[in-house]
């Protein structure tokens, strides 16, 4: 019912804008393309019009398809010239146009546009995209003139993106769930399966040119991921010449530098970047109260009640290098290499209070522990990209690798109030490899007219190593004894096949129709001495779009997609970091599997205005949640662990979620800009953890974006994000909200910025309440974040930039 309200909404606004079709005049058409002058690559979005030689009107006109295509019908025998537009680049008018009765569809060869840039001797590019563009089957969030990020992470940036939200402590949703792949230029790493908010966070903002969200992936992508793939594009450079950039930024929270180097000279392309950043220490106060019952008899009741400050402090370094040779037109070879380190240093004390009320007995204790963690991972790619005598026709041929090591340590001792020596105490170690590997081929193939047919294979080979041990604290020898050790070899080899048809129907239609099989075989060993069964997953996928106009588009999606679980989830090893709070993988859990339906409505007003909204539907079965057990005692090797919770990872039951997402871009005049996005959801879960329960809960996320442009040199912003409390099968987890205030100002002819920036300003700490119930137990706690920060970022670009104009089609056939 709420999915149907939803379409009925946009099924209004689309009939509201359908009489702009209806005007038939004549048979003739005008066909083309547009495309940048220098790349060659296709311009999405450039505004196409018409006009009529004899009585200089307007005859008609439209916004170019993602392929930088444009069809004009409806248009009567006569004479005519076209006028092209795009934010960045110079008008190009096409005259000599004319439509005869014998020459009734006039197909123009590209019409290339120059970006409105002086060719001076040292070139600052001034041309810019709209902060969001709309894609057959994703939407790019362009990333160039976002303000409030400078001298941020990913994560800051993924916090304005449209359809995403992201909490606290990084965790990122999209429409609603967190089970999402995420890429760095189209290509996995291993870094982002083992942690992926630190690993978003040791990717600097300066470095990332937009992200691309794809809610509803075509046959074309992996099937992992329920709740859809985020694509991190990294800066690249594509002018001829050396150039580069290096930007600094100094904080009371976060320092990050970064510098870029790009050389292109004829047919080779080289790059290389270098990043690092540290998240300063902070405190954060915690407290937690967790009281445990018994519903039978009242002797068992008791309460823990721990409080004191942990400290947090982050670093990681980034560095890549990248190469593109440009045989010829038609072969192109890419390389690329990065090394990726990042990692946590938490320190801890805690105070707690142990109280049994019948018979009555209180236990004064403090708790010190210390952790660290650390990541390594490197990744590497080499892409052949061949393109054949039918223009559309190419061969893409890649391999891909990332190799990535781990490494956790805890220590943790506790002493009674007034004791010198500790009473109890344990460490704890786990190491980690993980190598995956990745082969593959796509081929796409023109069939008729503007249809194109895409086949592909790839094979995924996942290999993970985990050796983990935790000791207990001997208080008579005061040396610490082994107590359990594991080793976990887990392998995952996925062969897919694809096949997708796109293709354009009646001019206004376009339709992407595709199937994807993946064959998973699973080595994953269970405390039974067997392995996880390996299964087969048929992935269809269907995408229905209609023009309304020049600028509207309605679109329609269904696709499937599945969920492993990880190596975290997985490993059956449990982690005693906190005695009192025990967490622990399962290697039973069987993949989610959800069928979803998208139906969505885009506008774009010739102002920079745009809408979108998105209502969408997904059906998870087999739907994974944290669960948690309480124990009055847990033996865990040689140590017991007394009035204990146990997290693990459960297969819940059925879960149903649907939701209405509106975002948009308001131009009030050239000076001010608002974006907002508004999403709600409604998550209902049938348990099977409690058989016969149902869940119901609604959630809600929001952010406004405010940018004022004083002069053609000087932009202050503003940016405010509120996340509501999120209810799972166990309670309440706590609502978040953030703001931000920014400026920038661009010196030295506009080849220098410096940018300053707050977040919070006026408040110190964001408090995370969190309550949490199951059976004869309750836990509620708090954690006061210190989140305040301010900020200064300097950003310099330099370098000889020489832009030339595309051979034509002659010149570049001699060089095959």
């Amino acid at each position: 019912m709420k999915l149907t309200l939803c379409a009925c909404l946009l099924l209004f606004l689309c009939f509201q804008a359908f009489p702009q079709l209806v005007s038939i005049s004549g048979p003739g058409k005008i066909k083309g393309r547009v495309v940048d002058s220098v790349s060659g690559s296709a311009i999405s979005y450039a505004t196409v019009t018409c006009f009529a030689i004899n009585n200089n009107t307007v005859a008609g006109g439209m916004i170019t398809d993602d392929g930088g295509l444009f069809v004009i019908d409806n248009l009567p025998v006569g004479r005519y010239l076209l006028k092209v537009d795009f934010l960045g680049y110079g008008r190009k008018i096409v005259e000599g146009i004319e439509v005869t009765e014998k020459r009734l569809t006039v197909n123009i060869v590209d019409i290339l546009i120059s970006s409105n840039t002086k060719l001076l001797k040292d070139v600052t590019v001034t041309g810019s995209k709209n902060f969001m563009e709309t894609r057959l089957d994703k939407l790019v969030y362009n990333v160039e003139k976002d303000l409030t990020s400078q001298g941020g992470v990913a994560t800051d940036i993924l916090k304005k993106v449209p359809q995403v939200s992201v909490d606290v402590d990084g965790n990122v949703e999209l429409l609603g769930s967190q089970n999402i792949r995420v890429f760095i230029n189209g290509k996995p790493s291993t870094m982002f399966d083992n942690n992926l908010a630190e690993a978003l966070m040791a990717i600097p903002a300066s470095q990332i040119k937009s992200i691309e969200v794809i809610t509803s992936p075509g046959a074309q992508y992996d099937a992992q991921g329920t709740g859809g793939i985020i694509n991190i594009i990294l800066k690249d450079n594509k002018s001829q010449g050396i150039n580069g950039s290096v930007a600094v930024t100094g904080g009371t929270r976060l320092n990050n530098g970064s510098a870029n180097i790009h050389a292109r000279k004829g047919k080779i392309d080289l790059s290389a970047s270098l990043s690092g950043n540290a998240q300063l220490r902070g405190t954060t106060i915690n407290t937690s109260d967790k009281l445990k019952t018994n519903s039978a008899r009242n002797i068992d009741s008791s309460e823990i009640v721990q409080s004191g400050p942990g400290t947090l402090e982050k670093n990681g370094y980034r560095g890549q290098l990248g190469m593109e040779w440009n045989r010829n037109k038609k072969s192109t070879l890419f390389a690329s290499v990065s090394y990726n380190n990042f990692g946590t240093i938490n320190h801890g004390t805690s105070n707690q209070t142990e109280s049994v009320y019948f018979p009555a007995v209180v236990d004064k204790t403090v708790r010190y522990s210390d952790n660290t963690f650390r990541y390594k991972t490197a990744d590497w790619n080499i892409n052949y990209l061949k393109k054949m005598a039918k223009e559309g026709q190419e061969l893409n041929l890649a391999v891909q690798g990332s190799n990535g090591s781990g490494r956790t340590w805890f220590n943790q001792y506790q002493d009674s109030a007034g004791s010198i020596n500790p009473f109890a105490g344990g460490n704890g170690l786990n190491k980690l490899t993980d190598n995956e590997t990745y082969v593959m081929a796509d081929y796409a193939h023109p069939v008729g007219k503007d249809l194109v047919l895409n086949v592909g294979t790839k094979g995924s080979f996942s290999r993970i190593s985990s050796y983990s041990e935790n000791s207990v604290l001997d208080t008579t020898s005061e040396t610490y004894q082994l107590s359990q050790t594991n080793n976990f070899n887990f392998s995952r080899d996925v062969y897919a096949a694809y096949v997708s048809l796109t293709f354009p129907m009646w001019d206004v239609y376009s339709l992407k129709l595709g199937a994807r099989d993946e064959y998973t075989n699973n080595g994953i060993p269970t405390d039974t001495g067997n392995v996880a069964p390996s299964y087969n997953s048929f992935i269809p996928s269907i995408i229905v779009s209609r023009k309304l106009g020049k600028n509207q588009t309605i679109k329609a999606s269904y696709y499937r997609r599945i969920q492993r679980a990880g190596y975290r989830q997985l490993n059956p090893f449990i982690d005693a970091t906190d005695p009192a709070s025990l967490q622990q993988g399962n290697p039973y859990l069987k993949p989610e599997r959800t069928n979803a339906a998208e139906l969505t409505y885009s506008r774009f007003f010739e102002q920079g205005s745009s809408i979108l909204i998105n209502c969408f539907y997904r059906n998870t079965r087999d739907d994974e949640q944290t669960y948690i057990l309480n124990y009055d005692s847990i033996t865990i090797g040689h140590t017991i662990y007394k009035n204990a919770t146990v997290t693990t990872n459960e297969n819940a039951g059925n879960q149903q979620l649907t939701g209405i997402n509106i975002s948009g871009t308001f131009a009030v005049n050239q000076k001010l800009e608002v974006r907002g996005n508004f999403q709600v959801f409604n998550k209902y879960i049938v348990s099977n953890l409690v058989p016969g329960t149902t869940f119901s809960s609604y959630n809600y996320r929001s952010n406004i974006n405010a940018s004022y442009k004083f002069s053609g040199t000087l932009v202050a912003e503003f940016f405010g994000n509120f996340n509501s409390a999120r209810t799972e099968i166990q309670g309440k987890f706590p609502s978040f909200t953030s703001y931000s205030f920014a400026a920038r100002k661009l010196l030295m002819k506009k080849k220098a910025s410096i940018a300053v920036t707050t977040t919070n300003p006026f408040n110190q700490y964001t408090n995370q309440a969190t309550a949490v119930t199951g059976t004869d137990f309750t836990v509620t706690s708090n954690r006061k974040i210190p989140y305040q920060s301010f900020g200064i970022n300097f950003t310099y670009k330099f370098g000889k930039m020489e832009y030339k104009e595309k051979k034509n089609e002659e010149d570049e056939t001699q060089n095959q």
